[in-house]
């Protein structure tokens, strides 16, 4: 089934539901495209889409561009390690837990290492944190490490200490429009919508009011309002039977478009590795790119 395109809204109406109107620019004047992936936690599509709890979500998705038929591509009834290994590399490495870095060395090429030998720059930024590249999860399970790839791969060791670092660096890095090319953004566990024990809140609605807090954040950035800047925002895996995903497409050229089009995460990859002219990894070799279906 080809994707649908529908006509823009104003600037007004996108000012008025607080997301930014698109930028004038043109991806051909683009001189280096900058990719943000945001990934929550746990949701299957209908949990998202249409659903009265993600009113926030809704209005993203039917302003920009939504992924349809959209799944995690990798065995249900495995958690959410693999799905982070999936789409940062092009392969789960045969994981099926939620073992930690000391356990799983991943010596296996990765988009973190495509960057460095690039010279190209990346960061992932990690919510609460604990320390510079922190290889075990924080007392309370709020951050948890199985969610943030980067120390799982044995060529980032080093540049790890540096690459991975708290939100607070988003914030100034919005601001001064320095993003790096690539930005893995993952929230902490009370706002990825699978929730923790330790959390006041979860679930849908409060990961629906932390994208309402950091997504304007990051359209009203100087990458994105110079027309640079990509924004996928995707979920690791679905519900314990079905692992149709929702994900969500921003950019200042799509402009409410629904792709009917099958998409995975090896999709995400091949999309991301193509706005940043690398080379595909692994699965993203032999699947669909996200890139025409959303104006990219």
């Amino acid at each position: 089934m080809p994707a649908t395109f529908r006509r823009p809204l104003t600037a007004a109406i996108a000012t008025m539901m607080c997301l930014s109107p698109a930028t004038t620019a043109s991806a051909a004047s683009v001189d280096r495209q900058k990719v943000l992936l945001i990934v929550e936690e746990n949701r299957s599509y209908p949990d998202i889409i249409g659903n009265a709890d993600a009113p926030y979500l809704n209005t993203v998705a039917r302003t920009y561009g939504t992924a349809t038929a959209m799944t995690a591509n990798y065995p249900v009834g495995c958690p959410s390690l693999a799905a982070y290994i999936l789409i940062t590399s092009g392969s789960t490495a045969g994981i099926c837990d939620d073992a930690g870095p000391d356990h799983h060395r991943i010596s296996g090429p990765n988009i973190f290492s495509q960057l460095d030998a690039a010279h190209r720059r990346w960061r992932n930024y990690a919510e609460d944190l604990p320390g510079p590249c922190a290889r075990k999860n924080d007392r309370k399970g709020i951050f948890l490490v199985r969610h943030t790839a980067v120390p799982y791969y044995v060529s980032e060791s080093r540049a790890c200490a540096i690459g991975q670092v708290d939100l607070h660096r988003l914030s100034r890095d919005l601001t001064s429009g320095t993003l790096p090319d690539y930005s893995l953004v993952i929230p902490n566990s009370c706002h990825d919508m699978h929730g923790a024990a330790a959390c006041t809140s979860g679930g849908v609605t409060a990961g629906d009011t932390w994208l309402r807090h950091w997504l304007p954040r990051i359209l009203n950035g100087a990458d994105y309002r110079a027309g640079r800047l990509v924004i996928i925002v995707t979920w690791d895996e679905g519900s314990a039977t079905d692992n149709h995903i929702p994900t969500l497409v921003i950019s200042p050229h799509t402009h409410q478009v629904t792709s009917n089009h099958p998409h995975d995460h090896c999709s995400t990859l091949l999309t991301i590795e193509e706005l940043l002219r690398l080379a595909p990894l692994g699965c993203a070799r032999t699947t669909a790119s996200m890139v025409s279906d959303f104006h990219l």
